[in-house]
C-alpha cells in the first residue's frame, strides 16, 4: 500500500498529535516529518529514502502536505515532463482549500507570478524567449575580464591585512558586481545593494524595505534603457520582439538578479571552503590534476547552491517513484538529495570530474538560463583569488564553521582565512604575484630579444671620420657578377 497524504479534514485533531515524551513526538499529522523542524535535513532525506523510496510525503510550515523528490531520475522526469507537472501554484490543492495562508513563510517562493519561471505554454515561450535571447547577447570574454577586475578590487580591500572573511568580503560581493555590469547598472553596485539583496533573501524584519531598495534600482535601470538602449542585458530584454512591458522587464530583472546572486554566492563559498578544507582536493588542484572548472563541477554535485526548489504541481493524477500523485499535489524539486541518490552515486567519495549530469541547475523548460554565467563567476573568481593569495589557509578548525540552513539552501555564515599580507595590484592587470613583463611592440617570429646597451666607457677623443666617397651606381652586369660571387 503506497502512502498518501492525509485528508485535509481533521488536520488539527488533538488526538493525532503524540504526547510529549512519545518517540513520535515532533512528527506531524499522519506521522509525517516536518521539514522546517528538522535539525539535519541531509540525514532526514536519507531516512525518508529508506522509508518511502525516491519520492516521500512530508509537511511544510503549518503542516501543509508536500512531496519531496529524492531520486535523481525522478527529479529529471518531473522537470522534463511539462504535460504532467507545472510550476503554476494556482492549481495547488492545499492553496485552493485554504490551508496555505497569505502570510505563510513560503508564499514568496510559491505564489504564482507572471514571470517565465511560473508560466506555461505560449506565455512561457514568449517570456522565456526574451530572457534567453538577451542572455545570448552577453559577451563572455568581456564578462570574464570584468570578473578578474572585480576580483582584483575585492582582494585589494583586504590583501594588506593578512586575514579576511571570504564569505562576507568576497563570495557575497563578486556575483553582485558582475551581475550589475551584465544588467547595465555598474554604478548601482555598492555595499548597500549587496546588504539589501542578502537581507531580502533572508526574510528578516527589514526584508520588505531591502527588497524595495533593490526594485527601485531596477526600476531606474528599466526607465533609462527604455529611453536610451545600450549593449547590455536589460536593453536587449526591452528590445526583444516579445515586447515585454516595463513591469515584465522589472520582474524578470529581479528574478535574474536574485537567483544568479544567491546561487553564485553559495557556489563561490562552497568551492573555496572545499579547496581550503579537503587536503586531497587542494593537492589535486595545486598538482595540476584538477582544474578550477572541475573543482566547481565537483562542488555542484556535493553541495548544490539550492537544496530544494519550490515547487512543481501535478496537472493530473499520475505516478512518480512508486507513489500515487494526485492532481493538484505539490512536489519539491530537490537537487541536494537527488545528487547523492545511491543509484547514481553508490560511492560518494568517487571523483565526478567531467560529469555534468547533476541537478544543480535544474532541467527541462525551466532549467536555469544563466548556468554559464554562474560557472564563469565561480571558475574565474576562484582562480583569480588563488592567484592573488596562493598561501591562503583556513583560520579556524573546520568543525567551527557555521551554517545557516533552510529548506531551500545551506549558507556558509563565515569563512575566516589567513595569508601573508600582499600589496594591492592594478585592477586592469591579470591577477598574480609578479608583474608580467610588457609585450614587445614590434614583435614578430624570429626577432631576437633585444639586449640592453652596454654602459658607455670613457674613450679618447675621436677624430672626425672622412666623408665617404659617393658609391657609383652599378650596372645590371656588375650586380649579377657580385650576386654570382656571393658578395
Amino acid at each position: 500500500m503506497t502512502p498518501e497524504f492525509p485528508s485535509t479534514t481533521g488536520m488539527h485533531d488533538p488526538f493525532l498529535t503524540p504526547p510529549p515524551g512519545c518517540p513520535a513526538h515532533g512528527l506531524g499529522p499522519g506521522g509525517l516529518h516536518r521539514l522546517d523542524e528538522a535539525e539535519d535535513l541531509s540525514e532526514l532525506y536519507e531516512q525518508l529514502r529508506e522509508q518511502h523510496g525516491p519520492v516521500a510525503p512530508v509537511l511544510l510550515h503549518d503542516d501543509v502536505p508536500m512531496w519531496v523528490v529524492l531520486g535523481h531520475t525522478e527529479n529529471l522526469h518531473m522537470v522534463r515532463t511539462p504535460s504532467q507537472f507545472c510550476r503554476d501554484s494556482r492549481i495547488w490543492t492545499p492553496l485552493l482549500e485554504g490551508m496555505v495562508k497569505p502570510d505563510h513563510p513560503l508564499m514568496p517562493h510559491i505564489a504564482w507570478q507572471p514571470i517565465c519561471s511560473h508560466a506555461e505554454g505560449d506565455e512561457h515561450l514568449r517570456l522565456r524567449g526574451a530572457v534567453t535571447g538577451a542572455m545570448s547577447t552577453i559577451d563572455h570574454r568581456g564578462m570574464r575580464r570584468h570578473i578578474n577586475r572585480s576580483t582584483q578590487r575585492l582582494v585589494n580591500r583586504f590583501c594588506e591585512e593578512g586575514s579576511a572573511d571570504l564569505v562576507g568580503q568576497f563570495a557575497e560581493h563578486l556575483p553582485m558586481a558582475v551581475m550589475c555590469e551584465i544588467l547595465g547598472m555598474p554604478d548601482e553596485y555598492n555595499d548597500r545593494l549587496v546588504e539589501s539583496a542578502r537581507d531580502a533573501l533572508k526574510g528578516t524584519e527589514t526584508a520588505i524595505a531591502s527588497h524595495a531598495y533593490v526594485m527601485d534600482a531596477l526600476s531606474r535601470l528599466t526607465s533609462r534603457r527604455r529611453a536610451q538602449p545600450e549593449e547590455d542585458f536589460t536593453s536587449h530584454l526591452i528590445m526583444h520582439p516579445a515586447r515585454l512591458t516595463d513591469d515584465e522587464v522589472r520582474e524578470h530583472l529581479r528574478v535574474v538578479l536574485f537567483a544568479a546572486y544567491e546561487a553564485t554566492a553559495n557556489l563561490l563559498a562552497n568551492v573555496i571552503r572545499v579547496v581550503l578544507t579537503d587536503p586531497r582536493f587542494r593537492a589535486q588542484l595545486s598538482g595540476g590534476q584538477m582544474t578550477v572548472p572541475q573543482a566547481v563541477e565537483q562542488s555542484l554535485w556535493d553541495e548544490p547552491p539550492f537544496s530544494t526548489v519550490f515547487a512543481y504541481f501535478a496537472k493530473q493524477d499520475t505516478e512518480l517513484g512508486g507513489q500515487r500523485i494526485r492532481k493538484g499535489d505539490g512536489l519539491l524539486f530537490a537537487p541536494a538529495p537527488g545528487n547523492v541518490d545511491p543509484r547514481v552515486r553508490p560511492d560518494l567519495s568517487a571523483n565526478m570530474m567531467g560529469n555534468r549530469s547533476h541537478l544543480a541547475f535544474g532541467g527541462g523548460p525551466h532549467e536555469c538560463p544563466g548556468a554559464d554565467i554562474g560557472r564563469a563567476i565561480a571558475e574565474v573568481g576562484v582562480d583569480a583569488l588563488l592567484m592573488r593569495l596562493p598561501d591562503v589557509e583556513l583560520d579556524c578548525d573546520e568543525d567551527e564553521l557555521e551554517w545557516r540552513a533552510s529548506i531551500a539552501s545551506r549558507h556558509l555564515v563565515e569563512l575566516p582565512v589567513r595569508f601573508a599580507p600582499k600589496p594591492p595590484q592594478d585592477v586592469m592587470q591579470k591577477p598574480g604575484l609578479a608583474p608580467v613583463p610588457p609585450q614587445r611592440a614590434t614583435w614578430q617570429v624570429g626577432t631576437p630579444q633585444p639586449t640592453p646597451a652596454p654602459a658607455p666607457q670613457p674613450t679618447a677623443p675621436q677624430q672626425p671620420e672622412p666623408t665617404p666617397e659617393p658609391v657609383r651606381p652599378k650596372g645590371a652586369w656588375r650586380r649579377l657578377l657580385r650576386w654570382w660571387r656571393g658578395y
